[in-house]
């Protein structure tokens, strides 16, 4: 009887490690501004003012933030230097896709 007390507490107490585990690691403005910028990349592909060569360039920018982020949340925490990191990240990011999107180069039809 001892034992089962025992593993019906621990039961009971992993769903709210995991539960809190979740949202130590949750990065929902990044996630976010991550969909906003892939959105405009997508957009300039489809008006032609990104080149095949720009969008794979800005493609493997988003792909390695991305990776940046999941390394940094793989330890179980983000913390306010790695937020910190990612927003540097996703703001040079920004201004490389308006970059691109407002040169003078278009895509080919």
């Amino acid at each position: 009887m001892h034992k089962f007390t025992f593993s019906a507490v621990g039961v009971a107490v992993l769903p709210a490690a995991a539960a809190n585990e979740a949202i130590a690691i949750a990065t929902p403005r990044v996630d976010q501004r991550e969909a906003n910028q892939q959105a405009r990349i997508d957009a300039g592909v489809a008006s032609g003012q990104l080149t095949a060569r720009e969008t794979n360039r800005l493609d493997k920018e988003q792909a390695h933030i991305a990776k940046v982020e999941a390394k940094d949340k793989a330890d179980g925490t983000v913390t306010k230097a790695e937020r910190a990191q990612l927003h540097r990240m996703q703001n040079r990011a920004s201004r490389d896709i308006y970059v691109q999107k407002h040169d003078a180069q278009v895509a080919k039809p």
